[in-house]
């Protein structure tokens, strides 16, 4: 008796607000913002899962200078650096002000040992941000020290 109780569709287990179901889908299509998924997800050092939410942004919004940046970002921390450059070149070109753009890019042509180029990059992102970032300067400083010493 108490289990066709349940099914009755009395409070208890009802499918709103505070039933023990989880919610149903938002009909009118306002879910998460994609973007700031991806962003958590990277903080979590999910990488995988922070590209396909930044995809799914793509998708909803287009291929904007933060959707690019942060599809090229993802794609650097999973080691995909033809893919990130490729993406993060993309991103610049679309807004050539995306400081996080040209710092990402900096930093995949340092780990691709294009220091010459990588300190051009970090030029234009210090530039960018009007010389308010502290990491741009040290990615500068060692963009510089590493094209100038000889054992790099």
């Amino acid at each position: 008796l108490g289990a066709l109780g349940a099914c009755s569709g009395g409070p208890g287990l009802a499918r709103g607000a505070g039933g023990v179901y989880a919610p149903g889908v938002d009909e009118r299509g306002t879910g998460a913002d994609q973007l700031e998924v991806g962003h958590r997800l990277m903080q979590a050092r999910e990488y995988q899962l922070a590209l396909e939410a930044y995809m799914r942004a793509a998708a909803h919004e287009g291929l904007t200078a933060d959707t690019l940046a942060a599809m090229g970002s993802a794609n650097l921390r999973l080691g995909r650096l033809n893919q990130a450059e490729d993406l993060l070149r993309r991103a610049v070109a679309e807004d050539a002000m995306f400081v996080p753009a040209w710092n990402n890019l900096g930093v995949l042509l340092m780990e691709q040992r294009r220091f010459g180029e990588a300190s051009e990059v970090f030029r234009r992102a210090y530039a960018a941000d009007s010389g308010n970032s502290d990491t741009i300067r040290d990615n500068l400083r060692l963009a510089l020290a590493r094209m100038e010493d000889p054992f790099y």
